[in-house]
């Protein structure tokens, strides 16, 4: 069996080193933090999640810390109509055989943590934030920013969507900085009306604008996401926000949203951004997954069903595979994802743009087409998202990854550095 370099103790990372050591590998996640946590507050997960959880062997921690809203709902911002409502149980739940259900990003992080303690050949290692890689035909190594250098047989960057395996491996620079600014709250349940207390995940959409709101934490937390597209050039993470700064900048909020947005405290923002696809995320023994490798926006609810995807996938394309199989399997995992995360990062662009913030005449429009939609025609509109199952469907012969371009990505090689215990050239 093989060894291998986690980059990243994040969401994606530990769903990572959990398929790989669901399959007797054994796996070293490297976290940049100088403890295990997971930032921001809640996620929406599709049956195509839970699916992926189970195959984890975490699918029951994760729904116990879970709430199983009943319908999407989208609204209209500034007059308050229902404009569509998608039921999430009976027909919903049989057509694609899991649920639909919103936790705080926290829960999921630490039911996946908790597991990844649990497991036998999996090591966690703090403080160790990898800033470049080395391979040769043998294995594979990184370097932390304190000087540490760990090997294994092959290097995944879970690292998210500033990763520095991504900078070495695709070098295609910074994200792209899409100019939409996120307001986000939690507040306890108890501070909201009772009449207000929905258990649906409801957005309010307006022109240039969209908010957000649904309960995490079992029940006893209301999450509020406010967002503006507003042209921001600078990236953002978690700066605090001035609550009537915040208030001010959706004065076209209709009534009922606008009760619920004035609850929220302690506001932080953040500037969205994501990337674009790429066919080739794979270099010998190293690779990447998650924000690293289809970093998406926001608007289709997809970016943690992705990563865990994409885990149990890289676990699947491993198998029982021996350190000579290491590249070829990696290939594998890369010509079997790209698509489907390719899409979900254009689908997720394009909800932002013509469904969530259109104006004028386009909202009209946009508002006319929900209201036609029926309940059949809002789960076919989903199906291929949220109905993947990753048990369905031939592994065997993915199309081959396209030839890279030169200049894209730079291979230290050092031959023979490993296997005499020689340091790599960085």
């Amino acid at each position: 069996m093989v060894h291998a370099l986690v980059a990243g103790g994040g969401i994606g990372g530990l769903a990572t080193a959990l398929s790989l050591a669901r399959r007797g590998h054994r796996v070293t996640v490297l976290e940049r933090g100088e403890a295990f946590a997971e930032s921001g507050a809640g996620i929406q997960l599709g049956p195509n999640a839970f699916h992926a959880l189970d195959l984890l062997g975490v699918g029951g921690a994760v729904r116990r810390r879970a709430v199983f809203i009943e319908e999407l709902r989208f609204m209209d911002g500034t007059t308050g109509e229902k404009l569509a409502a998608m039921p999430l149980k009976g027909c919903y739940r049989r057509r694609f055989g899991n649920s639909y259900a919103v936790v705080g990003r926290g829960d999921l992080h630490q039911s996946l943590l908790a597991a990844c303690r649990s497991a036998s050949g999996i090591g966690l290692v703090t403080g160790a934030a990898v800033r470049g890689y080395a391979q040769d035909g043998a294995a594979a190594a990184v370097r932390t920013r304190d000087g540490r250098e760990f090997t294994g047989d092959l290097l995944v960057g879970a690292d998210g969507i500033r990763s520095a395996v991504r900078a070495q491996l695709v070098g295609d620079g910074p994200p792209r900085v899409c100019g939409h600014t996120i307001y986000r709250s939690v507040i306890p349940i108890a501070r909201v009306p009772e009449e207000l207390r929905w258990n649906a995940a409801t957005l309010w959409a307006g022109p240039r604008w969209h908010f957000v709101h649904y309960v995490i934490g079992g029940g006893e937390y209301l999450n509020l996401a406010a967002t503006l597209d507003d042209g921001a050039r600078e990236a953002v993470a978690g700066r605090p926000a001035d609550r009537a700064a915040v208030l001010d900048r959706f004065p076209e909020l209709g009534p009922t949203g606008r009760r619920l947005l004035e609850l929220g405290e302690d506001w932080r923002e953040w500037v969205l951004c994501d990337r674009d696809p790429v066919d080739v995320w794979t270099d010998g023994r190293v690779t990447l997954m998650g924000d690293a490798a289809h970093p998406m926006l926001q608007y289709a609810a997809q970016g943690a069903c992705q990563a865990l995807e994409d885990a149990v996938v890289l676990g699947e394309a491993l198998g029982d595979a021996t350190g000579a199989d290491v590249a070829q399997c990696l290939e594998k995992y890369n010509a079997e994802r790209r698509e489907r995360t390719a899409r979900a990062q254009l689908l997720a662009r394009e909800m932002g743009a013509r469904l969530y913030h259109p104006a004028g005449e386009a909202a009209l429009e946009r508002n006319a087409m929900l209201r036609s939609l029926t309940e059949e025609d809002l789960y076919e509109k989903v199906s291929w998202l949220h109905g993947h199952r990753l048990s369905d469907g031939p592994r065997t012969r993915p199309r081959p990854a396209p030839a890279r371009r030169a200049g894209r990505a730079v291979r230290l090689r050092w031959p023979g550095a490993v296997r005499a215990g020689r340091s790599p050239v960085w």
